[in-house]
């Protein structure tokens, strides 16, 4: 697969602050590549270095094989960007805002209508074309942002949280236009602070914080990185420190809390490690309600790399 972006040693600073750290980052031709990491990590400032909306102290940038400089026009009209922040005309109906944006490419009028039209028609809001962008809900709003930055087939298209503050249904609607964008030849390039979405359309994740690249790869390769296997929740009262103690352990028990009756412990390896707690509980008399067990998260690569939980820095 040739590389769609290169980012090699990349340095920016805001005054005192170092928001980029020798930030190294390549994204193959046809991937949905996801930038995982706590609000202030460093996604946003990264993308608008690649686009060269920023300055940086130092490093390289490549998009399509080709340095990346402001007057790349013709890079960036192969780019399509849908950034956190809804940027819209109130002025101007849902139409007239996608047509604004895809004239901005797409030159011929019969193509640009077209364009337009297919555009409204992916992001279902057919039913809206007259409206100006303050009758619509968030949710369609989140739409008609994606569908000024996708209206003229871009080849590669940056989504910079898009679900923020969207009820779940729209959530699932965006998830789904991407994951159809990606299979219609896009690479897609998604930066988010939640987790189970990265997980959900990811080929390859980046996880970064503090500016700097923590780990890469796939889901199973990330979770491979680290020495948890299971999780384990159980509810149950009453239980005394010499318990926990005993529970923690237990073969291939690594991690153990209480709190707020709910035991929870973190195993590496190990095919029966559920037995072994519930039968203890069973033998020292100890009545337990639901049970979970799960296998790991990015949220548990994330703690296990930086010692803090993702959703406690997002």
């Amino acid at each position: 697969m040739s590389a769609v972006i290169e980012v090699n040693n990349l340095v920016k600073r805001y005054k005192e602050l170092l928001a980029l750290d020798h930030f190294n980052l390549t994204i193959n031709e046809g991937e949905i590549f996801g930038l995982l990491g706590p609000n202030g990590s460093g996604k946003t400032t990264t993308i608008n270095c690649i686009l060269s909306l920023l300055n940086y102290d130092k490093g390289t940038i490549k998009v399509f094989g080709q340095d990346m400089k402001p007057n790349s026009y013709n890079i960036k009209k192969d780019i399509g960007v849908v950034m956190q922040d809804v940027a819209v005309f109130d002025e101007l109906t849902v139409y007239e805002n996608i047509d604004y944006f895809c004239g901005l490419y797409i030159k011929d009028s019969k193509l640009r209508k077209q364009y337009v039209e297919e555009a409204i028609s992916f992001v279902e809001l057919d039913d809206f074309k007259k409206f100006r962008p303050k009758k619509l809900s968030g949710g369609l709003l989140r739409r008609l942002n994606i569908a000024c930055g996708i209206a003229h087939k871009p080849k590669l298209i940056f989504f910079d949280e898009p679900t923020v503050a969207v009820d779940p249904q729209s959530r699932n609607k965006i998830l789904e236009g991407i994951i159809q964008l990606n299979k219609e030849g896009a690479t897609i390039v998604y930066t988010s602070h939640y987790m189970e979405e990265v997980e959900q359309i990811c080929s390859r994740i980046l996880i970064m914080d503090k500016g700097r690249s923590l780990a890469s790869g796939t889901k199973e390769e990330l979770k491979n990185m680290i020495k948890c296997t299971e999780n384990l929740s159980v509810e149950v009262a009453g239980l005394d420190d010499n318990a926990v103690k005993d529970i923690g352990n237990l073969i291939h028990a690594y991690g153990v809390t209480y709190e707020e009756s709910v035991l929870k412990v973190s195993f590496e390896g190990g095919r029966h490690n559920l037995v072994r707690v519930l039968d203890y509980l069973q033998s020292h008399d100890y009545s337990f309600g639901r049970v979970f067990s799960e296998v790991p998260t990015l949220n548990d690569v994330f703690l296990e790399i930086t010692g803090t939980e993702l959703r406690d820095n997002a």
